[in-house]
């Protein structure tokens, strides 16, 4: 029997920080394999309003809430947007 160990679970300041950090800014394809690499497909994501997303569903939480937006279909992040707590 496989193990299946619940994913594990990331504060969204994690994803934004990586958007922020990005040097050239990530297309959705290479922030979704930096994302990956970094913390494992099956990573869920939290903030303190929202839990048990993945990285779409972050991504569009983050966006309405503008904390991270899309140009020339890059990711941007103004680092001064990431919280400390976790």
């Amino acid at each position: 029997m496989k193990n299946s160990a619940p994913p594990q679970s990331l504060h969204g300041h994690a994803v934004m920080r990586m958007i922020a950090q990005a040097d050239p800014p990530h297309t959705t394809a290479s922030l979704r394999q930096a994302v990956d690499d970094a913390f494992g497909e099956n990573t869920r994501f939290h903030t303190c309003s929202a839990d048990r997303m993945d990285l779409d569903q972050l991504l569009g939480f983050l966006v309405e809430r503008g904390k991270v937006q899309r140009a020339d279909g890059r990711w941007i992040c103004d680092p001064a947007q990431i919280c400390d707590h976790e």
